[in-house]
């Protein structure tokens, strides 16, 4: 049993060392500028990823930190924690918006304004930063006819809107504008944004952006100051690591809904077949995985707990018959509840095909398994007593009407119902009584 632990606990420190081996690690550069990439939602990870960016820059003596950046928004909270450690930030942090066709949106609109420099790339746009999601998840426009407010969602607008004109007075940007990105969410293009004093530049690409800044003199946290000699620099790309980009991939809703989807599959499975241990163990992990993702993405609790009902209500189908109204229950469930995970458009939502298509394969899968087991229930029994009604023996001496038979690799006494039979004849068994079958001739 030690043996064993030991043997567990080198594996497990076997695989640290290889994740922290792949975790991605900047070289010492005093005259480097940083470059970290965000693209997708503002998530924990990515809050995670930015903090360890900063924290790397500094250690390192690096001159600056880039963020490129190409959001539709994210967390509030993961949006606040990022803020805070741009506007504590003792290097100075230039915010990025690229690709062509890039957003800063929502939540990634509070990031850019919270930068020491802001810049994006032609065709980008920043702005609809009004909050659509209740709970911290603001994320694209909010939809054309939207209700009335109620006094919880204008409480937060007013918070919001007040955290967003603090920062961009602190960064001397447009406060109205700023404020307007909240209350009205409006946005606007690159080349609006630079006449309406939300960003500082626009440049083709980053090395551009690098000649533009250059001399650029920064006012830092705690009333330090840098001046940045960009132009030449190095740049220094730090990607996420394998855990943050693991956390990131699965706090895609549509990913952590696929994996509580599968999860259930693969717990079913076990449970149908207690012993098989791998998909108990796939099962298990993926569904903390997508409760942890769901979780964090601050879904709708109703909604997921209406999907773990569908997958009980399925499994309990299987186990009693209930003519297909369990599973028919268990398909409207998570129907249901796969809409309310978010119910308001946003920066997170789970696509429509993908949930036809979950429910509709799920659904199959258990009227299949139900299906087959009635199907079994159905069969004649294959061993026993009635196992031996209705197969052939061989005659080993006359039956007229009494004698022996062969069958099953015994001899057994047997009675014929009419006429005689002779030794090497085919007989069919159509009745046991006590040790000895009741036989007729085989017809043809």
């Amino acid at each position: 049993m030690v043996k064993g632990f030991r043997l567990l606990l080198m594996s497990v420190l076997l695989a640290w060392a290889l994740v922290i081996s792949l975790s991605p690690v900047a070289a010492k550069n005093e005259n480097a500028v940083y470059v970290l990439r965000v693209e997708g939602a503002i998530v924990p990870a990515v809050a995670d990823y930015l903090h360890r960016g900063l924290a790397e820059a500094v250690a390192n003596k690096a001159q600056a930190v880039v963020v490129e950046i190409n959001t539709p928004g994210g967390l509030v909270t993961s949006a606040q924690d990022i803020i805070e450690d741009f506007l504590a930030s003792r290097i100075p942090v230039i915010v990025y918006v690229s690709p062509a066709g890039g957003w800063a949106g929502s939540a990634g609109a509070f990031i850019t304004m919270a930068s020491h420099v802001a810049a994006m790339a032609p065709g980008t746009f920043i702005g609809a930063a009004h909050p659509v999601t209740l709970g911290g998840a603001p994320g694209g426009p909010p939809s054309p006819q939207p209700s009335a407010p109620s006094a919880v969602e204008e409480k937060m607008v007013n918070a919001l809107a007040s955290s967003i004109r603090s920062v961009a007075e602190q960064r001397h940007r447009n406060v109205d504008v700023a404020e307007d990105m909240v209350r009205k969410s409006i946005a606007k293009t690159d080349s609006e944004a630079l006449d309406l004093n939300i960003i500082e530049y626009r440049a083709e690409s980053l090395q551009d952006l690098m000649e533009k800044v250059d001399g650029r003199k920064i006012s830092l946290f705690g009333g330090l100051e840098a001046t940045l000699k960009t132009k030449g620099a190095a740049l220094v790309p730090l990607k996420m690591s394998v855990a943050e980009r693991l956390l990131q991939t699965i706090s895609d809703p549509n990913i952590a809904y696929l994996l509580l989807s599968l999860a259930a599959i693969a717990i079913f499975v076990e449970l149908s077949n207690p012993g098989m241990i791998l998909p108990g163990v796939v099962g298990g992990i993926g569904l903390l995985a997508g409760l942890y993702a769901l979780g964090t993405l601050q879904a709708n609790w109703t909604g997921i707990a209406l999907i773990l009902l569908a997958f009980g209500l399925f499994i309990a189908d299987v186990f009693a018959s209930s003519h297909g109204v369990l599973t028919a229950g268990g398909v409207a469930s998570l129907v249901l509840g796969s809409l309310l995970l978010f119910p308001t458009p946003g920066a997170f939502q789970i696509n429509l095909w993908l949930v036809a298509g979950v429910a509709g394969t799920i659904t199959a899968f258990f009227v299949f398994v139900v299906t087959a087991i009635v199907r079994t229930q159905r069969k004649p029994q294959i061993t026993g007593r009635d196992a031996m009604v209705g197969i052939s023996a061989l005659v080993k001496t006359p039956l007229a009407p009494s004698g022996t038979v062969f069958t099953h690799g015994e001899l057994w006494a047997a009675v014929l119902d009419e006429g005689t039979a002779e030794p090497g004849e085919e007989v069919i068994v159509t009745d046991i009584e006590g040790l000895r079958l009741r036989v007729r001739k085989k017809k043809g």
